[in-house]
């Protein structure tokens, strides 16, 4: 049945800088994931930008304005893969299942570069063993199965590297991992950003990864940034009420024993039944009744510290 326009993201404002992270976090369907196949323009159908800007090489001669690209154009194709790579969030279904995992780098490879077969190969073995692969000249001819959940992630690192990115969104890398395979995933990207000054954009919702990972952090709430802030002080001095009960709710080892933990009462609304006012209103134990009921507050200004609320914002 048609419904007119839902806007999945809304407001949404973020910089990504050669050698620094940006987290994103927030419950399930607060728009996360929408936001990175935004930048890379392969939102599933119906789904389209209908306004804004993603602006690739801002202020130089060779700015382009990826919302403004066709997705299927050579010049999106040549971005998507090549300057930005992506991390799909879950390894167990991110590869197809019908080719080895080098049939799938060696396509990424000739993908972004004008060689051979033979040297896509080369280099596909060269990948493998960059991201910490044992033995990468007999697992490049493995299929997925054949491989852990840690590999295949691995193998999906692999992959977005592929065309030398200057921009990597990982977009939760370590879901389905155990904890010690996703210290290895966190630390092969912390070590890979180093080596290369890759913007990294994580996309998690564990605060504790956003903790250990992140320079900077946009906390979103259905479809759009709530509180943008280095991430010292967001832990420090969160400035949004969403921002401090997603804090609440993290486990903590010096909690008394059988404490419960903190919630967030309610859900996160369908976009398309999005509240009037502030959109956690019906959430918020700070709300003001009259004005977070009515009013949407100010977005934050594009890389300025700062919270989309009442609370943070002069009378």
């Amino acid at each position: 049945m048609e419904q007119g326009n839902v806007h999945a993201l809304e407001g949404v404002s973020f910089d990504l800088r050669a050698g620094r992270t940006l987290g994103i976090v927030g419950e399930s369907g607060c728009g996360k994931s929408v936001t990175a196949r935004s930048i890379l323009r392969i939102i599933d159908r119906p789904g389209r930008i209908t306004g804004g800007r993603i602006l690739l090489d801002p202020g130089t001669p060779q700015e382009v304005d990826l919302a403004a690209l066709d997705p299927e154009s050579a010049r999106m194709r040549a971005v998507r893969g090549g300057r930005v790579g992506l991390i799909f969030q879950e390894p167990m279904t991110a590869l197809s299942v019908h080719y080895t995992v080098g049939n799938q780098i060696i396509e990424a490879v000739r993908q972004h570069s004008d060689i051979s077969k033979a040297e896509a190969r080369n280099r596909a073995i060269e990948l493998l063993r960059e991201v910490g692969i044992p033995r990468p000249e007999t697992r490049i001819d493995a299929y997925p199965f054949e491989l852990s959940g840690g590999l295949r992630q691995r193998v999906g690192i692999a992959m977005a590297l592929a065309g030398d990115p200057d921009i990597l969104i990982a977009d939760e890398p370590t879901t389905a991992l155990d904890v010690t395979t996703q210290a290895q995933i966190l630390a092969l990207l912390r070590r890979l950003q180093a080596e290369k000054r890759i913007a990294l954009m994580l996309i998690t919702h564990d605060m504790g990864v956003i903790a250990e990972m992140t320079d900077e952090v946009a906390v979103m709430y259905l479809g759009r940034v709530v509180e943008y802030a280095p991430v010292a002080a967001l832990f420090a001095a969160p400035r949004h009420p969403y921002t401090r009960a997603l804090l609440r709710a993290v486990p903590s080892v010096l909690a008394a024993p059988r404490q419960r933990l903190a919630t967030i009462g309610g859900a996160v609304p369908h976009p398309g039944a999005r509240p009037a006012g502030c959109a956690f209103h019906p959430r918020c134990a700070e709300v003001i009744p009259g004005r977070c009921t009515a009013e949407m507050p100010p977005a934050i200004p594009p890389g300025i510290a700062g919270a989309s609320c009442f609370l943070d914002v002069p009378a």
